[in-house]
């Protein structure tokens, strides 16, 4: 199994097939080197709902346990559940889910204390290294005194820390359908959305890790129909989508379309720029729209562009202290959430903002939604270089054009916008634009799809 772990340790986590890419013998491996290379006395380990994930979360437990050091056990929990816990309880984390991927993955998203990402730059490429070591010529010697294993329950802290963020306290009565696709967000809503004035109407929220209504994905669109039927069938004010792992949340306004995420973005920017006296700093990654750097400065706040990936974003919210982050794939960052992601959190705030007034959803998401936008467009393509090569000859010396290549290629018109940018595990080009108008969008995407599928 050594040879095959180039294929499961990712850039940002472990994720493979279970059991021919990883197993509970590599789980448990993984469990003390985490320990190793964190250096930690104690951790906290949750889980999803995956069939898989109890006994590999176990596992990498008697793995850390083994190497001295504590481990508590949250059990079934979000991502965003096991960041708190990290972040409350101050030690390093291990999460056992493959979030949207099919049933038969299952991965490990690692964190320091205060949920700081282990990444392949900050300890996952030692963590594979000593893993690999280990599975060759076997594991080291336990250490002479071996940590105890305890279990806490963290859902109520978890949901009071949430709504201690946020005042809901007179929001009007509002009707909400939430699909939690048969992931965690059916353990997590109905305790974080207690006691408020809403009538939540619930769609998929049996725990089942395999998946047997759609996939766990709210950004396909296929993932949302049920939900947007649901919505137009209730007379609903909104609707609420999370993923497997229920760390990213996806919005469906009253007609049963989608809220783009630069819009809620913007929205939840907004709020905490106005909670936190009109000053701050907002990151935003280079594929958010141009709506969402123009809201920050309205508001006072300084936007940051960052690349995409969550990585970055928590990166920068490190170093320049911001209040807040926001990604167009719906993942959501909080300077008050140990600066991770949680679509819990986001989601209350479109609850507060709509519920302290009278209209529609779509009609509060309208100021933050200004531009056309053509969602990411995804292309097989064999010479990735080549192709991106050709786009920046045709752009490059055209007046009024500026090009940049923090992530992919950007360019930047007056009216316009596009940017490419290579898959890092898939033969890929990811292809985004946004115009000022429908046609001149059609256009341009036309334009660059021609080239990057030439």
């Amino acid at each position: 199994m050594a040879a095959d772990l180039s294929q499961i340790v990712k850039a940002y986590d472990v994720r493979g097939v279970v059991p021919d890419q990883w197993d509970a013998s590599l789980a448990e491996l993984f469990g003390a080197a985490f320990v190793q290379v964190t250096d930690a006395r104690a951790i906290v380990v949750g889980h999803d709902m995956r069939p898989s994930s109890p006994g590999l979360s176990e596992a990498f437990a008697r793995g850390a346990a083994a190497r001295g050091a504590d481990v508590t056990l949250i059990g079934l929990c979000s991502t965003d559940q096991l960041y708190f816990a990290s972040g409350s309880l101050g030690l390093p984390g291990a999460m056992f889910t493959a979030s949207h991927n099919p049933a038969q993955y299952n991965g490990i998203k690692m964190c320091r204390a205060g949920a700081a990402p282990v990444g392949e730059s900050t300890g996952l490429a030692e963590i594979r290294a000593l893993v690999e070591e280990w599975s060759d010529h076997g594991a080291p010697a336990p250490a002479a005194t071996p940590g105890e294993v305890t279990r806490r329950d963290t859902l109520a802290d978890y949901a009071a820390h949430l709504n201690s963020l946020v005042d809901l306290s007179s929001i009007r009565p509002l009707k909400v359908v939430v699909d939690a696709g048969n992931g965690m967000g059916g353990h997590t809503v109905p305790s974080v959305l207690a006691g408020l004035p809403l009538t939540v109407v619930p769609l998929y929220f049996e725990l089942d890790g395999t998946f047997p209504n759609h996939e766990a994905n709210p950004l396909d669109p296929a993932n949302i129909v049920d939900l947007q039927a649901r919505v137009l069938a209730e007379g609903a004010d909104l609707g609420l989508a999370f993923d497997g792992d229920a760390d990213r949340c996806f919005v469906v306004d009253e007609r049963g379309e989608g809220v783009s995420p630069s819009a809620i973005t913007a929205l939840v920017a907004a709020r905490e720029l106005d909670r936190n006296g009109g000053t701050g700093t907002v990151i935003h990654n280079l594929i958010t729209s141009w709506s969402v750097p123009e809201v920050v400065r309205e508001h006072g706040g300084t936007p940051a562009r960052t690349r995409v990936g969550h990585s970055f974003i928590k990166e920068e919210m490190a170093r320049t202290g911001a209040i807040f982050g926001g990604e167009h794939s719906a993942h959501y960052y909080f300077k008050d959430f140990w600066n991770a992601d949680t679509g819990m959190l986001a989601a209350l705030h479109v609850l507060a903002a709509l519920g302290g007034q009278q209209g529609p959803l779509s009609g509060l998401v309208a100021s933050y939604d200004r531009y056309q936008g053509s969602g990411e467009i995804n292309s097989t393509v064999a010479d990735q270089r080549g192709r991106l090569d050709a786009i920046r000859e045709r752009y490059t010396g055209r007046p009024g054009h500026e090009i940049d290549e923090l992530d992919g290629l950007t360019v930047t018109t007056a009216d316009w916008w596009f940017n490419v940018r290579p898959s890092n595990t898939e033969p890929l080009l990811r292809l985004n634009v946004e115009a000022r108008d429908e046609a001149t969008l059609k256009t341009v995407r036309d334009e660059v799809l021609a080239l990057i599928r030439a």
